[in-house]
C-alpha cells in the first residue's frame, strides 16, 4: 500500500517508479524502454539548461526533478533486468569523485584549478584505459551537439600538444575558407563547399575554445536575440496594419540587416 506524505525523498521516488513499472502500475510507464524514453532524457537536460539561462530557481528546481526522474527511470529498467540498481549508479559516481579528487581525498598537492584539470584528465585516461590521445578524441560522444563536440575535440587535441592556440591563425583560416567559398559561388551542389563549410565551423569551434567562450551558449543567445528582434519589427509592422508579405524587397532587406546585424 502506497503511503501518501507531505514531503517525499529519493527513496520514495525509487518506490514510486517501481510501482509505476509494476504489473498493476501505469500502462504507459511499464512498457517503456531505454530507447523509447531516450529523447525525453535529452529534452529534460535542455530544459534544465533553460532554467539556468533564465536565472529561475523555481524553474531549475522543477526541471532538475524531471531530469532526476529520467535517471531513476533508466536505472529501474536495468534493475528489473538484474543488471544494476540506482544504488550502484550512486556508488559508481561516488567512487569516481573520490578517485579523481586525490587533492581532496588523498595526499596529492595542487596549485590551482589548472593542476586539478590536468590530474583529472590523466586519471580519466587511466580509468578508461585510453592508451593514446586518439582514444581521448574518439571518446567524445558522437551524440553531442556538433558545436559542443567540435569544441571538445579541439580542446583535447590542444592538450595532446597540437599548436592550435593562436586565435589569429584560425581567424585567418576562416577568412581564407570564406574567400574560397565565395569564389565557387556558394553553390550547395558543390561537395567541396560542404567540406569547406564544415572546416569553417570547426575553426569557429576552436576559436571559441581559445577565447574561452561557451559556443553553445553564445549561439543560443544570438539565436534568441534574432527571434526577439524579428518579433519587435513584425509587431511594429502589424501595428501599422500591414503584414510581412506586404513589405517591398528593400524593406525586407533593411529588416534582415536589423535582425541579423547583432546591433
Amino acid at each position: 500500500m502506497f503511503e501518501f506524505k507531505e514531503r517525499y525523498d529519493i527513496n520514495d521516488l525509487l518506490e514510486i517508479m517501481k510501482l509505476l513499472r509494476s504489473e498493476n502500475g501505469c500502462p504507459w510507464d511499464k512498457v517503456q524502454t531505454h530507447e523509447s524514453i531516450r529523447t525525453d532524457l535529452i529534452e529534460e537536460t535542455y530544459e534544465v539548461c533553460e532554467g539556468i539561462d533564465c536565472g529561475s530557481s523555481e524553474m531549475l528546481r522543477e526541471e532538475l526533478g524531471d531530469l532526476l526522474l529520467q535517471i531513476v527511470f533508466h536505472a529501474q529498467i536495468e534493475n528489473e533486468q538484474s543488471n544494476f540498481s540506482f544504488d550502484d549508479v550512486c556508488n559508481d559516481i561516488c567512487q569516481k569523485l573520490v578517485y579523481r579528487h586525490p587533492h581532496v581525498f588523498g595526499e596529492v598537492k595542487v596549485n590551482g584549478s589548472d593542476d586539478v584539470l590536468k590530474n583529472w584528465d590523466a586519471l580519466k585516461k587511466e580509468s578508461k584505459h585510453q592508451d593514446t590521445y586518439s582514444d581521448t578524441l574518439e571518446s567524445v560522444p558522437k551524440t553531442f551537439p556538433a558545436l559542443l563536440r567540435g569544441e571538445k575535440v579541439c580542446k583535447r587535441a590542444a592538450r595532446a600538444g597540437l599548436p592550435i592556440n593562436d586565435a589569429k591563425v584560425f581567424a585567418d583560416r576562416i577568412r581564407l575558407s570564406l574567400d574560397e567559398l565565395e569564389k565557387t559561388g556558394f553553390t550547395a551542389e558543390n561537395a567541396h563547399n560542404s567540406e569547406l563549410l564544415g572546416n569553417i565551423l570547426l575553426s569557429f569551434c576552436n576559436l571559441d575554445r581559445i577565447m574561452k567562450t561557451d559556443g553553445e551558449k553564445a549561439l543560443t543567445y544570438s539565436t534568441n536575440r534574432v527571434i526577439m528582434a524579428f518579433r519587435a519589427i513584425e509587431d511594429e509592422i502589424r501595428a501599422d496594419g500591414r503584414k510581412l508579405e506586404d513589405l517591398s524587397d528593400e524593406e525586407l532587406a533593411r529588416m534582415a540587416e536589423n535582425v541579423f546585424s547583432g546591433r
